[in-house]
């Protein structure tokens, strides 16, 4: 792969930047994806406003290009576009890119990179997204799709966008590829499954009774959104426990089920939950449309969850189009994160945020998007007392201490709000403002009173936290480029103005902050002081800080913002265990382990993310590299508690069993199971048991 920019000279521009932006925003053709949308060569002057399709000529025939292309990529974020060549993009299922041509529109260049030398190239899959309907070969581009789908080679699309990953995915499956790129199973493998089936798909056994809030509901109350201060329509609500659990706290939701509840109500709401309904719904049309109407109901946020794929899915089941029928006569299409990201913003023409594993949010009112990203630089501290000072026997203002007296449990739930905000709140920041104001008048009198009788350290101390996290929040939305002037909360107004002098001060320091993490002294110093803070994790001096992700928001704001930025690349890391700094090459390396409750968990994933190259390596244990015990877990706990006690025994035991081996040597999980065998004990759990 070969890559050449050049500079030309001065090209007059057609449109600017936000015109560009927003021509490419309304696209509603093509594959979209949350960092730019893709379209064939045949259907560009069908689809593209006249604007931007003017635009394009007159950057081809500025730079004289002469090189073939046939795909346009333009770029969400950014003012380029990119000139793709797809030789084989007719003729073969999964073409690979032969050049590419990329147009910086602003600084009036294009880098010219060739891939014809490479061993692994970028390929393409989905070829019917990126042509108009009516294209002669769509119905063929569809089938290949199909049949990806139908023996699983979809359900981690993060691994599937070069050629040699690609092919190896498909041998696992037991297929291989012929000279037009059909899968062809191999000798006696079971055939791609047919698009047809004689069962009667009984979705209504998809619904489970619970005792607790379905994982959706349980993220929609840790963030906030059931407060009541939201109207909420549960759709394909099963049993309707959400439902019930919901009402019984007084808050506005409707339910609906086509089963159990085919008489509730769809009402326009502030928030949709969409929870579990797509991966049971077997027909790809109506699993679209029920998306889109889930969209067009929702004000402000729509919620959509589904299950994940377990590696031993198909294999359990039976495939059937895109995904399998259980034992229970049930369909179930299961999702990795990618790719139910990718079929939301693909489907709805939206960006869309991971609140967990397989529950993506989208938020349709940019002011809660933008409230909910301030708020998770925030932190609610559990503030382990309230530390008053003792009465003095003689107070100049008795009348006060009287008031304060009499309302102390009032004052203290008040202090502890002052200490969330790092300033007053705002009377709706306290919902008991009407009862404080009616003893002490205002908000500022009540604060000069507590003041008097908390420790106000623990204020200033407060004051410094929400700082540092609104520099994070804004250092963050620099580096992801969103317009964080555009939708100011409220709240982040009233922050802003008692923290700094104003926007732009804040943003300029948190533009100093986010260009800090480039320095590797700086990073370095960070680590340093932290672990010698907490002494908690694995630290190699001056190469790299590994720490359990817990401390995340307890780091200074350098690391959260360091650590932050390989989040926006990578995606929701709620299922990550361990986070690795690295200290020099500008790296976070993030960690899943198969169960890290375990005294033994195994490293399943590895994920590299590079920061200068803003590019991701994935490594996964248990297929492409053994399964990898974390023999220093003990590191990564707190001293003196019991879980770090009983660890300390079960690592002894093991220890005793590879004796004589040095640490660095301890072999992987493979191995260690020989190891096991030999001293004639199995690990159950936590526990060896005698074989």
């Amino acid at each position: 792969m070969a890559g050449l920019t050049i500079t030309t000279s001065k090209m007059s521009t057609l449109i600017n930047y936000p015109k560009f932006k927003t021509l490419v925003k309304s696209l509603t053709v093509g594959k979209s994806l949350p960092t730019a949308i893709y379209l064939h060569q045949s259907a560009l002057q069908t689809v593209l406003p006249a604007e931007l399709y003017q635009l394009l000529q007159h950057t081809i025939k500025h730079h004289q290009f002469e090189h073939p292309w046939n795909v346009l990529k333009l770029f969400k974020r950014d003012f380029k576009l990119t000139l793709l060549y797809y030789p084989d993009f007719e003729t073969y299922a999964y073409p690979q890119l032969h050049t590419s041509i990329t147009v910086n529109l602003l600084e009036n260049t294009f880098k010219i990179t060739d891939y014809q030398s490479s061993n692994n190239p970028p390929i393409l899959h989905r070829k019917e997204a990126f042509v108009l309907p009516n294209h002669p070969l769509i119905e063929q581009f569809k089938q290949h799709t199909r049949e990806g789908e139908q023996i699983g080679l979809y359900q981690n699309t993060k691994t599937i966008g070069f050629k040699n990953q690609w092919e190896k995915l498909i041998k696992r499956h037991g297929y291989q590829l012929n000279d037009k790129g059909d899968l062809i199973a191999l000798t006696q493998h079971v055939p791609i499954p047919a698009d047809t089936t004689t069962h009667a798909i009984q979705r209504h056994k998809t619904a489970i009774n619970r005792d607790r809030l379905s994982a959706p509901f349980q993220k929609l109350a840790k963030f906030g959104y059931l407060s009541g201060d939201y109207s909420i329509q549960d759709i394909g609500c099963g049993f309707g426990d959400d439902y019930n659990e919901c009402i019984n706290h007084g808050l506005n939701i409707n339910a609906w089920d086509p089963v159990h509840k085919p008489n509730g109500h769809k009402v326009q709401s502030d928030i949709v939950n969409l929870g579990f309904v797509l991966n049971v719904i077997e027909d790809y049309d109506e699993r679209e449309q029920t998306l889109k109407a889930a969209y067009a109901l929702c004000d402000k946020l729509l919620l959509v969850s589904v299950m994940l794929i377990n590696s031993n899915i198909f294999e359990q089941f039976k495939p059937y189009k895109d995904g399998v029928i259980t034992k229970r006569n049930t369909f179930q299409k299961y999702y990795s994160q990618s790719q139910i990201r990718e079929y939301i913003e693909q489907t709805l023409n939206v960006s869309t945020l991971p609140f967990g594993q397989g529950i993506i949010a989208v938020f349709k009112c940019p002011a809660l998007l933008e409230q909910h990203h301030v708020e998770l630089q925030f932190n609610n501290h559990a503030w382990q007392h309230i530390t008053q000072r003792p009465i003095a026997k003689k107070l100049p203002e008795r009348v006060k201490q009287s008031v304060f007296e009499k309302h102390t449990e009032l004052f203290e739930v008040f202090w502890q709000h002052c200490l969330h905000y790092g300033r007053i709140p705002a009377n709706d920041e306290f919902e008991l403002s009407e009862q404080l104001r009616a003893i002490i008048n205002s908000h500022n009198k009540a604060f000069e009173l507590a003041q008097s009788q908390f420790d106000y350290a623990e204020f200033e101390a407060a004051q410094q936290k929400r700082q540092q996290d609104l520099l994070v929040y804004f250092a963050l939305s620099l580096f992801g480029k969103r317009q964080a002037k555009s939708h100011l909360p409220n709240r982040l107004q009233r922050d802003i103005k008692t923290h700094f002098e104003g926007l732009n001060q804040a943003l300029e320091q948190a533009k100093a902050l986010l260009f800090s993490i480039a320095e590797p002294a700086n990073i370095a110093n960070a680590c340093t002081h932290v672990f010698e803070q907490i002494n908690i994790g694995e630290f190699n001096h001056s190469q790299s800080y590994t720490l359990p992700k817990q401390y995340l928001n307890k780091l200074p704001a350098i690391l959260r913002v360091y650590i932050g930025c390989a989040a926006q690349l990578y995606g929701d890391i709620d299922d990550i265990d361990l986070i690795k700094i690295h200290m020099r090459s500008g790296k976070v390396t993030l960690l899943k382990y198969d169960d890290y409750s375990k005294k033994l968990p195994l490293l399943t994933e590895r994920i590299k993310v590079k920061l200068a190259e803003q590019d991701i390596d994935y490594f996964y244990y248990g297929n492409e590299y053994p399964l990898q015990p974390l023999y220093n877990k003990l590191n990564f706990l707190e001293p003196n508690t019991n879980e770090y006690k009983t660890q300390q025994r079960f690592d002894k035991r093991l220890a005793d069993m590879l004796k004589g081996v040095p640490k660095a040597e301890w072999p992987d999980w493979v191995i260690l199971q020989k190891v096991f065998k030999y001293w004639k004990v199995e690990l159950k759990g936590d526990r060896f048991l005698k074989n």
